[in-house]
């Protein structure tokens, strides 16, 4: 506000100073010229002033102080202006009208011009919250719709006799409500990561043996979704949360399992400068290059129908950037030579121990 301040300050003394010229420099001038045209008659001065003397410096303080009175009011105006902007505006955001915006109007007064502008810059980042809320609220709604009706249907049939209880319709069952504990989990973690909660339990950890772990739980599919798995590993060990780096890599082989042709999938493990790299490569399609960008953020989809029709969410790679954020690391995604998609989890290196840097590879 220093600014803000000296102008006030200035423009104070520049009201205190025109006030004083006009009484004194105005009388000095009224009265030069006066005893020009009227001399005074001969004999000593009068030492008081005369009623005309007070009447002409009553005038000359009376124009001082409307002429000091405008450019305090003036100066006034132009600080309080958009003051009452951001007063008017706030109020109306507190009424629930969150496309208020204040007005900077004289910007030659920083200050305030920077008031309003962090101001405004408040109010569209809670505006946009409230939007991303909105759309949070139907995206989960609809991500609960489907398997909460098939639910309720069958369970509904059962009560009702239409469907004969069996091994068939339980596991479809089962396979719903599994579903419906993934998708809360992976709220869960995605809400946690957005708001920096997301709490992780850093101990050391074989992460080769991790990466295994989570390629061996999904061999079988990936092998009847055609797919032929190449491990590339280098035996270290991670002070890292394990089942939280299982889990993001799980969700990288589900989402090629998904989304990506049948042919080689190459997961690799490596040290790269300052961090440890975990890719998994598939031979494409790869992403259409406006949605590259978005290919992280929660309930996001390239092609909603394609999605649909695989049973995607949407947040299994928010869950990959949440986790490796929690690490302190990132979530990438770039495209391979040959056009397929490459999906990289980057640790920071200074977390991890090497123990070997021999390379040790598994191909199936």
């Amino acid at each position: 506000m220093k600014r803000l301040s000296r102008q006030i300050a200035l423009s104070m003394t520049a009201v205190a100073t025109i006030a004083v010229l006009m009484v004194f420099v105005g009388s000095f001038i009224f009265y030069t010229a006066y005893l020009i045209w009227f001399p005074p008659p001969p004999g000593p001065p009068s030492l008081l002033p005369e009623p005309s003397d007070f009447a002409l410096i009553a005038v000359f303080l009376l124009v001082g102080l409307v002429i000091a009175i405008s450019v305090a009011l003036r100066l006034a105006r132009r600080i309080l202006a958009p003051l009452n902007s951001l007063a008017e505006s706030a109020r109306k955001i507190a009424a629930g009208d969150l496309t208020a915006r204040a007005a900077a109007g004289d910007r030659s007064l920083g200050e305030t011009a920077q008031l309003v502008d962090d101001f405004n810059a408040m109010a569209q980042r809670l505006q946009d919250t409230a939007d991303s809320m909105a759309s949070w609220n139907a995206a989960i709604a609809h991500e609960l719709r489907t398997p909460l009706t098939i639910l309720r249907g069958r369970l509904q049939g059962l009560t009702e006799g239409v469907f004969e209880p069996g091994d068939d319709l339980f596991k479809t069952l089962l396979s719903q409500v599994e579903g419906l504990s993934r998708l809360v989990d992976d709220l869960r973690i995605v809400t946690l990561s957005d708001s920096r909660r997301l709490e992780v339990r850093l101990e050391p950890a074989d992460l080769p043996a991790e990466l295994f772990r989570a390629v061996d739980a999904m061999r079988p599919a990936l092998t009847e979704a055609g797919f032929a798995v190449e491990v590339t590993t280098q035996p270290m060990t991670l002070v890292c949360d394990a089942t939280r780096i299982r889990q993001a890599l799980l969700a990288l082989l589900e989402n090629a399992r998904r989304y990506a042709t049948s042919g080689a999938l190459r997961i690799q493990m490596r040290t790269e400068k300052a961090d440890i790299v975990l890719s998994v490569e598939d031979e494409g399609p790869g992403l259409n290059a406006d949605f590259a960008p978005h290919a992280f953020d929660a309930f996001a989809r390239a092609e909603p129908s394609r999605s649909r029709q695989f049973g995607g969410t949407g947040l299994g790679l928010s869950v990959v950037r949440a986790i490796a954020e929690a690490h302190g690391g990132r979530a990438l995604y770039r495209t391979s030579p040959g056009g397929g998609s490459i999906f990289e989890i980057t640790l920071p290196r200074d977390s991890c121990l090497i123990i070997d840097g021999s390379e040790s590879r598994r191909d199936s």
